[in-house]
């Protein structure tokens, strides 16, 4: 398993992660004459089940396991104290990696963003080559191309950090101007408490699957009672349920599902909580691009750390419960599938999502 890790130094950060976390579930009692614990034990005592951590442990596949699991399980398998930090930074390049929007240009079979005018697999680091006069230098005049290279980035560089500075100083004036947002305590220029810089997504029939955010809504009306197909497309059956809910509401019937409907879905939910509604959040809290969370309907100590970790990523208060702004924030921050889900690639749209 080292001999892997060494050979393949260009893999992705989650999967060199899930060498090295599954290098350690291998070795584990071997030092000391142990038995090795099985998966299913071993995720018993991180409070995680099985499937996902045998996906933790697996190169092949894209879920990557937060740094609170590498840490548990560096001392639960008694990994090397040398190796823990390396660790985690992988497990950081991983989570940012994850979380990067896709490029718009295509990737190479290399994995490199192909730019324009770059042959496909070429390292951009390169550069092209120098054209003009000017550029007839050769690589012994000055010692190759990436350092002419530098030489002439460094005043696009001085540039750019004082237009970024007038800018800052232009944000930092308009937030402290008198009359900017509504005061909270007094303070000129604070906002009002609960004031959000997010909007509420709308969702509307559509004959497409619309994905977390639609499997997000129908489980949220499951809680309410109402036995609607978590499939992610908005039909004709999730358009019903949400008209006569906001009939109830006292909402504009319109079976549409936005600023006025959202929070009256919502509730708060957090460690102990069970249900619909805990599905809902799992649902959206998976789709963030930070690792995934076990979509299982239990709140458990995994999903409230997890909670934590966004809220913390998202600069909001760090409570490990899901409220109205948590709720908001996770439905804005959902991200793009990679591929379409299994019940779709599967069975294509169902009968309820008609026009």
């Amino acid at each position: 398993m080292r001999e892997q890790e060494g050979r393949e130094p260009d893999r992705a950060p989650g999967a060199r992660l899930a060498l090295v976390l599954r290098r350690w579930w291998e070795e584990a009692g071997s030092a000391s004459g142990g038995a090795r614990p099985t998966q299913q034990a071993l995720a018993a005592r991180l409070g995680i089940d099985q499937t996902t951590l045998s996906r933790y442990l697996n190169p092949k596949h894209p879920l990557n396991a937060p740094v609170r699991v590498v840490e548990a399980l560096h001392t639960q398998l008694r990994a090397p104290a040398a190796e823990l930090e390396p660790a985690r930074a992988l497990c950081r390049a991983a989570l940012e990696e994850s979380g990067r929007q896709r490029p718009a240009g295509g990737r190479s079979a290399t994995g490199l963003v192909e730019q324009p005018g770059t042959a496909p697999g070429a390292d951009s680091s390169l550069g092209t080559a120098p054209t003009g006069a000017d550029d007839t230098v050769g690589a012994g005049r000055y010692g190759g191309w990436g350092r002419l290279r530098s030489r002439r980035l460094l005043p696009a560089l001085v540039a750019s950090a004082v237009v970024l500075s007038f800018a800052a100083g232009i944000a930092v004036h308009a937030l402290v101007a008198p009359g900017h947002g509504v005061p909270a305590d007094g303070v000129p220029g604070a906002f009002r408490v609960g004031e959000s810089p997010y909007e509420w997504p709308l969702l509307r029939m559509r004959k497409e699957d619309q994905y977390t955010r639609a499997r997000a809504l129908q489980h949220l009306l499951n809680a309410y009672g109402y036995n609607v197909r978590t499939d992610g497309f908005f039909g004709e059956e999730t358009r019903d349920a949400v008209m006569d809910f906001q009939r109830k509401r006292h909402l504009v019937s319109d079976g549409k599902v936005g600023p006025d409907t959202w929070p009256e879905l919502v509730r708060t939910v957090g460690p102990g909580s069970s249900g619909h509604m805990v599905l809902a959040v799992q649902e959206l809290l998976d789709n963030v691009g930070q690792g995934g969370t076990v979509v299982s309907g239990r709140y458990g100590a995994v999903t409230a750390d997890d909670l934590r970790f966004f809220q913390r990523t998202h600069h909001l208060p760090v409570t490990g419960r899901a409220d109205p702004d948590t709720w908001l924030a996770l439905l804005v921050r959902q991200r793009p599938p990679a591929s379409a889900p299994a019940y779709q690639r599967s069975t294509g749209m169902p009968p309820s999502a008609s026009a």
